[in-house]
């Protein structure tokens, strides 16, 4: 028989076929980013989102503070001189600069102002009469550092003295060749210190978003709110869209902190070189991301086989431990960063985000070591998340009691 199609019955074909268009199930790209926003949103209306994030912020300023106070005049000696000319002046200032210290030489008319300057702390100390027999230095409390730069100042003025009236003139001595092993000690210790305080702030912001992921996987599951989800996604969409939209939220914060870390240094004067405070930080951030994507999976993956919030413990310390060794390790390898612990542990997976940025500060990582690293690194967060997702997509509709790995990834499969 045959059917003979009719404009009515072309207009309703092509009705079904606008409507099965217009209802056709959203891409996996949109439920991820559906899923990814709607964890950011949640995030930052979270109160303790807000508060670890202020304390974050108040500790690196309160470090930036604590480091300037600490350097703020160190390196400077006011000196008042009574009855001094200038080649007491010179010989004071030479001392100084001998001892690592900036020497101002501030001359008085009398001892009496000169001790009430020292009562006031309006300078160091005060040097009555350096040319007599018996000069004096006045000291608000007694300072050997400030004693050894006054009394070798007069002790070389004197020498010299001696030999004019002696009438020997001496030649100046050899120029010494300054050859330098390590070329920038200093700022390789500043930027050292910068990568251990970005190394506290990355521990910190892994273990607090990767709870985050944690918490939010349970609190689905055991509200059952996790059901619904999944009758329009896979599992995969749910794991991939929580783990990227902390991600997102975590890299804005620690940039955000990065910002004001490297503002504050350079506007504090608490590094001589921006390069000290850049480099590290970019490193920090940059490992920031690997360490993030490692741990995250693993404590999702880990958060699916229980369903209870006082259960969440049990499930996600090992991951902790291990993020705990690395952090402590990482705080060691400031002190010997070409030691074999450092260099070991900075080569392993999920310990080397803790280790190699203060390898890599203190100029003690080669290039190859680096790139083994991100190698490994790399590796390991596609095999964990290869396995958790396995592992959440198996024990995410389980509720009850605590499932095992090997019951997730079977019940996977």
């Amino acid at each position: 028989m045959t059917t003979i199609q009719t404009p009515q019955s072309t207009a309703t074909t092509e009705d079904a076929v606008r409507t099965a268009e217009t209802t056709r199930p959203p891409s996996s790209g949109a439920l991820v980013r559906l899923v990814a926003g709607r964890e950011i949103s949640t995030r930052v209306r979270d109160k303790g989102f807000l508060i670890g994030s202020a304390v974050l912020v108040v500790l690196i300023l309160g470090m930036l503070v604590f480091q300037v106070t600490m350097n703020s005049g160190g390196d400077e000696t006011d000196i008042a001189v009574v009855g001094g000319d200038a080649a007491v002046e010179q010989a004071l200032i030479a001392q100084g600069e001998a001892f690592g210290t900036d020497v101002t030489v501030v001359p008085f008319d009398d001892e009496a102002a000169a001790r009430a300057a020292v009562e006031d702390e309006d300078v160091d100390g005060a040097l009555i009469d350096p040319s007599g027999a018996q000069p004096q230095l006045l000291l608000e409390t007694e300072a050997a550092g400030a004693q050894s730069l006054v009394q070798g100042a007069l002790t070389s003025l004197s020498t010299a003295q001696q030999l004019s009236d002696a009438g020997v003139q001496l030649q100046p001595g050899p120029q010494v060749q300054l050859v330098t092993l390590d070329p920038d000690p200093e700022d390789r210790v500043q930027a050292t210190v910068v990568a251990v305080v970005g190394v506290i702030v990355l521990y910190s912001l892994i273990i607090l978003f990767g709870q985050f992921v944690a918490q939010g996987v349970v609190e689905e599951k055991s509200s059952r709110v996790v059901e619904l989800l999944l009758s329009t996604m896979r599992p995969w969409h749910l794991l991939a869209g929580k783990v990227i939209g902390l991600g997102l939220l975590g890299l804005a914060q620690i940039l955000a902190i990065a910002v004001i870390g490297v503002v504050g240094a350079l506007a504090f004067d608490v590094v001589e070189l921006p390069g000290d405070v850049i480099g590290p930080v970019v490193t920090v951030i940059a490992w920031f991301v690997l360490g993030y994507a490692f741990y995250a999976s693993v404590f999702a993956a880990a958060a699916s086989l229980v369903s209870r919030q006082e259960d969440l413990g049990s499930v996600i310390t090992p991951a902790s431990m291990l993020l705990v060794v690395g952090f402590l390790i990482g705080i060691q390898a400031a002190l010997s960063p070409g030691g074999t612990l450092a260099r070991v542990t900075s080569l392993i997976p999920g310990v080397s985000p803790m280790v190699m940025p203060v390898r890599q500060a203190a100029g003690e990582a080669a290039w190859w070591e680096v790139g083994v690293a991100l190698v490994l690194m790399l590796l390991a967060i596609a095999v964990v998340i290869r396995i958790g997702g396995r592992v959440y997509s198996g024990a995410l509709l389980r509720t009850g009691g605590k499932v095992s790995y090997r019951e997730a990834l079977r019940a996977e499969r």
